[in-house]
């Protein structure tokens, strides 16, 4: 029986990270498919904290929240570092995702027309902050912090991986970063999580755009 439920829409979005850390786990969840029309009929956005999704049940648990989801989950399943240093780096670098996931929703759901040319013109600035911190890591830059894969280097994969339909050479420019990815992608089981059709299938975004 699945241990965990993501209640969310049909969109990867915030929550793909999440089934990423699920799937490499070799955890089992189960989905619970919010449509827009209930939605906006209000009452599950009542019952939500801060009137929002995604909502993750484990067990009688019920919380919100994506990146509160990910450190609960980071916590669980030894993804949050071996002390308490690497416990803030890895806040730290997941604060810095946020703020690159957060530029990167404005484009899409409020300025893609208009805007999508010199975002991508920009990218490489926000890029390289990701690069230089790679580049730091003893351990070659395997992973964000120490030797062990973190909930952040999930959240960080997942939107480089958003960044790559936006531009397909967005990370020409960035040999740690592109081998990064490829190495966490690379994971049994997270290759077969992307490689399955509930993630293929799944929109990146709720409006279409990528």
């Amino acid at each position: 029986m699945s241990e965990y439920t993501i209640i969310y829409f049909n969109v990867r979005g915030r929550c793909e990270p999440v089934r990423m850390l699920l799937a490499d786990k070799g955890l089992k969840w189960k989905e619970e498919v919010v449509s827009f029309e209930t939605w906006t009929q209000g009452d599950l956005k009542k019952e939500a904290v801060f009137g929002q999704l995604p909502g993750f049940k484990d067990k009688d648990f019920m919380m919100y929240q994506s990146n509160a989801i990910l450190r609960h989950l980071g916590r669980k399943h030894g993804l949050y570092g071996r002390t308490p240093e690497e416990n803030s780096l890895i806040d730290m670098m997941n604060d810095g995702v946020e703020d690159l996931r957060l530029k990167y929703l404005t484009l899409i759901y409020k300025n893609y027309e208009d805007g999508k040319d010199a975002y991508i013109t920009n990218l490489p600035s926000e890029l390289r902050y990701f690069e230089h911190f790679l580049s730091g890591n003893k351990y070659g830059g395997t992973f964000l912090v120490g030797n062990e894969i973190s909930f952040a280097d999930y959240n960080l994969v997942d939107l480089l991986r958003c960044h790559l339909v936006l531009s397909s050479e967005c990370l020409a420019e960035f040999p740690l970063l592109s081998k990064y990815v490829s190495s966490i992608t690379s994971r049994p089981n997270l290759q077969t999580f992307l490689s399955s059709d509930a993630h293929k299938n799944r929109p990146i975004n709720g409006n279409g755009k990528q």
